[in-house]
């Protein structure tokens, strides 16, 4: 079996290779195509950002992703789409690139390919964006030396350029790249390598119960922005490794008069929208979380039933009454979230379980929502909450002042007193989550 995706504009087929190998390293060792960067290895100063186009709702969505924690192995049926790609076949520079030039947005230049391919997504999806558009498309970003004024002049400058769409190869090439996925997409479970390192990726959702069922200490990966670290930082083996975030039965996201229910598999790009719409207190945490290229890639299923203990939405999740539909090959059931951090290791756990999607109850008519930013007093307050707290409170919109800066302190501090990794069988350490519960009632009941 092969693992199969279009790189530029070249067929890749891929049936030996380490489930762990990312995709910055098949770019720059495996391709030579050098021009995507490792500054941090691990998702935060987008030197690495390239683009990842996939056949979604029979769209062709292109979204900037870090290559230095996006595993190769993950990309199957994608469009993988690097800095190399954007000039013209005569070496004349994309309008993109040239606005760099021209607004002298490029001193070391080491970050610049990594801010151009972000806003080169802006340049496709936003014919004039506002400052704040650019800005927004810049987070995941970071420059040490231009200062970012040049790069969003630059941004504005390409913006008012727009040549022919046939000088862009993304927008000339769409059609076919649409026909060449669609013949890459499989409803067979690929496997592709030995006992020894192992990559699976699953068909479908009723596969993906099965293989978890038979592999019990596989590693699930949706979005890797916390996997990822695993490697990139802590140089683990990880083996297997079965790759979920290419199932549609995962990423559906549905409205009903009282809850939104959001598939597993649901980035936060793409639940912005809905929870913007429907609980604008959620979307505006979310919208708090990383980059642009974090929140392509991260799901919410994942920041639940995840790699690390510090997830930022289960206390704005617990507080609106969230609960999970876990599925295995016995059929699904639902646990309120609260019961599944607290009480889900004390039950009798179903092989291959895993969780199928989230119900997150609306606000209530007469209920406020509000956003209590933490106090930046350590590093380790603002990873644990994304500097921001979801409270649901009374009909009148109060809480008692001398309760919410001390309430979030002792939400930060035990979040980060959780210090076993979280998983979709494993949800952690319970006594802290207890404290947490109990907080969380306290304020909510005001």
């Amino acid at each position: 079996m092969t693992i199969r995706f279009v790189l530029n504009d070249r067929d890749v087929a891929i049936d030996r290779m380490s489930p762990s190998e990312t995709l910055l390293d098949f770019l720059r060792i495996n391709r030579r195509l050098t021009g995507s960067k490792e500054g941090c290895a691990e998702g935060d100063c987008g030197a690495c950002t390239v683009l990842v186009g996939r056949l979604t709702r029979g769209r062709l969505v292109y979204e900037t992703v870090n290559s230095c924690i996006r595993f190769t192995a993950s990309l199957n049926a994608t469009h993988v789409v690097t800095v190399e790609h954007l000039a013209a076949k005569n070496g004349a520079l994309h309008p993109v690139q040239q606005a760099m030039v021209d607004m002298n947005g490029s001193q070391c230049g080491f970050c610049t390919p990594g801010f151009v391919m972000s806003l080169y997504a802006l340049w496709m999806e936003n014919e004039k964006p506002s400052r704040r558009a650019i800005e927004k498309a810049l987070q995941g970003n970071l420059c040490r030396c231009t200062g970012y004024e040049p790069i969003i002049k630059a941004a504005e400058k390409a913006s008012a350029t727009r040549p022919d769409a046939v000088f862009d190869a993304l927008a000339r090439e769409r059609d076919a790249i649409m026909a060449r996925l669609a013949a890459m997409k499989t409803d067979e479970t690929i496997v592709v390598g030995d006992e020894s390192a192992r990559a699976i990726i699953p068909g479908s959702t009723s596969a993906l119960a099965e293989t978890l069922g038979e592999y019990r200490d596989a590693t699930i990966v949706a979005g890797s922005t916390d996997v990822g670290l695993w490697v990139t930082k802590q140089m683990r083996a990880l083996n297997p490794m079965v790759f979920i975030n290419h199932l549609e039965e995962l990423q559906t996201i549905t409205e009903t008069e009282k809850s939104v229910i959001i598939g597993a598999g649901v980035t936060y790009t793409e639940a912005f929208p809905t929870l913007a719409k429907s609980i604008p207190a959620l979307a505006r945490l979310i919208d708090r979380i990383g980059g642009e290229q974090v929140r392509n890639m991260g799901t919410i299923g994942g920041n639940v039933a995840n790699g690390s203990p510090i997830g930022d939405t289960p206390p704005a999740l617990i507080a609106l009454g969230a609960t999970l539909t876990l599925q295995s090959a016995n059929g699904t059931r639902s646990i309120a979230l609260e019961d599944y951090f607290l009480d889900y290791g004390k039950q009798d756990r179903k092989p291959g379980e895993f969780v199928l999607s989230l119900t997150v109850p609306k606000p209530a008519a007469d209920a406020h929502y509000a956003v209590y930013k933490v106090s930046k007093r350590r590093e380790e307050d603002i990873s644990a909450l994304c500097g921001a707290f979801c409270l649901q409170l009374a009909a009148d919109g109060t809480v008692e002042k001398s309760a919410s800066p001390m309430a979030a302190w002792r939400v930060s501090r035990s979040a980060r007193a959780m210090s076993r990794p979280l998983s979709p069988v494993s949800p952690g350490p319970a006594k802290p989550l207890k404290r947490l519960a109990r907080l969380w009632k306290a304020i909510t009941s005001r």
